[in-house]
């Protein structure tokens, strides 16, 4: 497998995002520090082969895995992803890609091997311990919001959750985008006090409901989140949960794809 390379364009716009080192006393002494970028593409590497940190081939010039999980825990500490992942946001706002005239939300269940915080028993898995990944995204399948928690939580109980996570996106003149004009959802959303706390922040929502017939006509605006679903999923490390901590699981969904 060939491993994963940043690009000149997105490292420009990761590089002023990351943590800075702290100075060492003598720079002369030890090793030499791995850089961020390889350090970086350590990180995508086992986030897509999903094989363990300490398992991670050094001679593909990355660094030690335990350097690579370090280095991804300290930027998580400093909120870095959040910024990038808004970052990008504003990016395709800009750009025209970002199309937030309506959003669709869903959840995929992922076993979770370590157990941890955020797990429960799975009910789709023989009561395995497993965790869930709930997502809101616009109408192109973009990632708007990413909420996890543990498998046996309702899929109902983080749509508003979904929608107030919705960081302000910028990247046109004029106010921030801060959410959808309207959000579909499947049966599992359900709910006729959520859809009026959805209309009280100006959101229409368009939701099956449960105990009627299929073919309601709401699988091609959903299709595009069960989508996203499966683009993560390509990723191993998020078909599986082998994080015990539920804050390094969380911020590998929001890595950015090398291509």
């Amino acid at each position: 497998m060939q491993a994963p390379v940043i690009d000149d364009e997105l490292w420009a716009l990761i590089e002023p995002l990351l943590q800075k080192p702290k100075r060492r006393h003598n720079e002369r002494r030890g090793r030499p520090r791995v850089s961020d970028r390889a350090a970086l593409n350590g990180v995508l590497f086992v986030l897509r082969t999903g094989m363990r940190w300490n398992h991670l081939p050094s001679a593909l010039g990355f660094g030690s895995g335990a350097t690579c999980w370090r280095r991804l825990d300290a930027w998580q500490k400093a909120g870095g992803w959040n910024r990038l992942h808004a970052l990008l946001l504003d990016k395709l706002r800009e750009s025209g890609e970002l199309d937030l005239s309506y959003a669709a939300v869903d959840s995929s269940s992922v076993r979770a091997v370590g157990g941890g915080r955020k797990t429960g028993p799975n009910q789709t898995d023989r009561a395995r311990p497993g965790s869930k990944h709930h997502i809101l995204v616009d109408a192109n399948g973009v990632p708007v919001s990413v909420i996890l928690t543990g498998a046996n939580r309702h899929d109902v109980t983080q749509l508003l959750s979904l929608a107030d996570a919705i960081p302000p996106i910028r990247g046109t003149r004029g106010r921030p985008l801060r959410k959808p004009k309207v959000i579909y959802g499947d049966r599992g959303y359900d709910s006729d006090a959520h859809r009026q706390r959805l209309r009280d922040r100006g959101i229409r929502p368009v939701i099956a409901r449960r105990r009627t017939e299929h073919g309601s006509g709401l699988g091609k605006f959903r299709c595009v989140v069960e989508r996203t679903h499966s683009w993560l999923h390509n990723f191993r490390r998020l078909r599986i949960r082998f994080d015990r901590r539920s804050e390094i699981h969380d911020e590998l969904q929001q890595q950015p794809d090398s291509g």
